[in-house]
């Protein structure tokens, strides 16, 4: 899934008291998420290689929820992206890891390992038709992406059927004309059905803090401490030891 944008506790989803016991950490679909299964209840998914997670993905994720009345944002770190393949990706695991620790406080957040657990290229139609086959046709399958990115969307592996899957939410980033972006959705004759959504300003991405990272500048305040930890823990993005680091 295309954008750089996690949960170990899964908590109430928004309309009701969720009191199960959580203990299913590694399913593929994330805890807490199968709540909403034939319940036509509003799921958000955020997709991103998540390498690292940041606030800025977070802030998106909660302004999306709220906004929206989403039920629960699932975030799904990428596998193998189609849109990565210009440069190394970290592992996986450090990904997926990094993500549910960034997430861990939140009960309207969950994460997902189906992508990084299938095989071959990562391709989003295939996840939301996955999604749908487990949450039914009742349910609202909600993409959350930036606003940036929605115009590239037609360029994915068969752009239109995704049209008819999800509703795409487009986060604003600061600087970006959203009059101007919802007159040209306006004036074209795509079947997406795209909801253009207002974050506060923070300019962060991923790049960013890889690259503080290997010139040895702080990243606090950037991401969750949780994530500053693991990556000084398995020193990953540092100069000279690639992007993989240890392994977790």
């Amino acid at each position: 899934m295309r954008s750089d944008v996690a949960v170990v506790a899964v908590g109430g989803l928004r309309g009701g008291t969720d009191t199960r016991v959580r203990s299913d950490v590694g399913s593929s679909v994330g805890r807490g998420a199968g709540s909403c299964a034939g319940s036509g209840r509003r799921l958000g998914i955020m997709g991103g290689t998540f390498d690292p997670i940041h606030f800025g993905h977070l802030v998106a994720a909660e302004e999306a929820l709220v906004q929206f009345n989403l039920n629960t944002v699932l975030f799904m770190p990428t596998g193998a992206p189609p849109a990565k393949a210009h440069r190394q990706v970290s592992s996986a695991e450090h990904r997926y890891l990094m993500t549910v620790l960034a997430t861990a406080a939140n009960p309207d957040f969950n994460v997902s390992r189906m992508e990084i657990d299938r095989s071959g290229t990562t391709y989003t139609i295939d996840t939301l038709h996955a999604l749908r086959d487990i949450y039914g046709p009742a349910a609202g399958l909600f993409f959350i992406t930036g606003a940036d990115a929605v115009w590239e969307i037609v360029a994915w592996k068969d752009a239109e059927k995704i049209a008819d899957v999800a509703t795409f939410i487009a986060a604003t980033r600061p600087g970006y004309d959203l009059e101007a972006a919802r007159k040209a959705h306006l004036e074209t004759e795509t079947r997406f059905k795209i909801e253009c959504m207002e974050v506060p300003a923070l300019a962060i991405s991923s790049t960013e803090l890889r690259e503080r990272v290997a010139s040895q500048r702080s990243i606090r305040y950037l991401t969750p401490n949780s994530v500053v930890a693991y990556i000084d823990k398995h020193g990953l993005y540092r100069s000279g030891h690639g992007p993989y680091g240890t392994q977790p």
